[in-house]
């Protein structure tokens, strides 16, 4: 008999797990509804069509596809085999044959399909947030899994303000202030990206391939981004001449001013450090809390539909490569053949953000699945207590009976077992004397109340 497994990529959640996923969600969902988001929900699988082309040919090829419904694979399998000898079908042709449907890459594009689909129904500037699992087709590894929770919350409008780009960055700095989880958020902006391309005299049709390398930077480092450039047909002296710029360390005026001279002919690199210069100037007569922004020159985000700003967040003091969100300004709707629609939105990995508030040992309140336990003494005790367990129940407190009349010591033992902080032991005696005796498992006190609400207002 095999042993049970789960596939590669996916994992269980514990009661720990969930409570503290709860948690998160909770906080980011409050601030999403504080800031004017409204939520909506998309299917967890599409159409085939609604993905293909908006992530690059490396995020197509992490798309998960779902062969046709029921039984067809069975039925055609042999006359999908005929037509492929018969040359009727080439090999490559073949996962369009057997799947038109594949599982969520990410909420953003399912969000513009959602748009375009209801855009007589929405009213614009449309803020909504989304929080739903997404699939990738990516290799395993520590913190970067097959099947995961993004938190999305974007606008879309058709006149764009960099207005906007200032309320997500304080949208997030509120979400991480409330966490106490301090972040930094590396920002760039697609024109200074496209501006150096022009520089270096990069052609066009490598652009794709230039920002998706590039988007490794932090990751694999630059001798491995040359390598990757050079065998994509990127020359090397092309290379060369920007790689010093994408190390630099200066502050933000330094590397502006730099820039700004290096480029001034420019018309896509003066249009982004407009940009970016009027976020870092805002940002300071805000001010944020938990953040610290720092303009990254390579910073790429590797997904080919962004058109201006561009941001990554990562837990300070961390490495690069584990970013916990992202997001940037977007043009998804010319795609779909809907034009002059903007589009700007962060998102939030749940997963990753739950990873690292657990390294950080952040999740210092204890969330307890209950918070009392009703001893069992038997029968007409329990009934007695039946009255005081749907009183806390009713005071929103969760409230657990002991299913079996056992030992009192495997009772209390099951209690500290599942963190549960609170006893009340209503006995023989308790039920003659009309007394409540509740023990605090914690401190180890033991008190008795005649008022049931007393021991309400020591629960809250």
């Amino acid at each position: 008999m095999e042993y049970p497994n789960i596939p590669k990529g996916t994992r269980d959640f514990s009661s720990v797990d969930i409570i503290n996923r709860n948690f998160l969600i909770k906080i980011i969902k409050n601030h999403f509804k504080l800031f004017g988001f409204y939520p909506i929900e998309t299917p967890s699988f599409e159409n085939i069509s609604t993905f293909t082309g908006k992530y690059g040919d490396e995020g197509d090829n992490l798309i998960f596809k779902i062969l046709h419904s029921g039984n067809f694979l069975e039925k055609n399998i042999s006359h999908v085999l005929k037509k492929v000898q018969n040359d009727e079908l080439k090999i490559e042709n073949y996962t369009k044959y057997l799947s038109n449907k594949a599982l969520r890459y990410d909420l953003t594009v399912p969000f513009i399909r959602y748009v375009i689909m209801h855009k007589n129904q929405i009213v614009f500037p449309f803020k909504r947030y989304q929080i739903q699992p997404v699939w990738r087709a990516e290799k395993p590894q520590k913190g970067r899994y097959r099947e995961f929770y993004q938190c999305d919350a974007d606008i879309i409008s058709y006149y764009s303000s960099l207005w906007e780009e200032i309320e997500l960055l304080k949208l997030c700095d509120d979400i991480f202030t409330e966490l106490n989880f301090t972040v930094k958020i590396y920002i760039n902006h697609i024109n200074i990206l496209k501006g150096l391309a022009e520089i270096i005299g990069l052609k066009q049709h490598l652009w794709k391939d230039f920002i998706t390398s590039l988007d490794k930077w932090d990751k694999i480092g630059k001798d491995l981004v040359k390598k990757e450039m050079i065998r994509k047909g990127i020359p090397s002296k092309l290379f060369d001449k920007i790689s010093f710029i994408l190390d630099m360390k200066q502050n933000f005026n330094e590397k502006e001013q730099y820039i700004t001279t290096l480029f001034k002919n420019s018309e896509n690199v003066n249009k982004g450090i407009k940009d970016l210069k009027f976020i870092f100037k805002t940002i300071e007569k805000i001010s944020l809390k938990n953040i610290i922004l720092e303009w990254n020159i390579s910073l790429a985000r590797g997904m080919s539909y962004y058109t201006g700003t561009i941001w990554e967040i990562f837990p300070y003091g961390s490495k690069k490569h584990f970013s916990i969100g992202g997001g940037g300004r977007y043009d998804l709707a010319n795609s779909f053949g809907i034009k002059n629609i903007s589009g700007i939105g962060i998102s939030l990995g749940l997963d990753r953000i739950h990873l690292s508030m657990m390294k950080k040992n952040l999740f210092k309140n204890s969330y307890y699945p209950s918070k009392v336990l009703f001893l069992n003494f038997g029968e007409e005790e329990v009934l007695y207590s039946y009255k005081f367990i749907n009183i806390l129940r009713k005071k929103g407190i969760s409230t657990q009976l002991y299913p079996n009349k056992i030992k009192i010591s495997k009772q209390f033992r099951f209690a500290n077992k599942n963190n549960i902080p609170f006893v009340i032991i209503i006995g023989k005696n308790e039920i003659k004397n009309k007394n409540i005796k509740i023990k605090d498992l914690k401190k180890g006190i033991e008190k008795e109340y005649d008022n049931i609400n007393d021991i309400v207002n020591q629960l809250n």
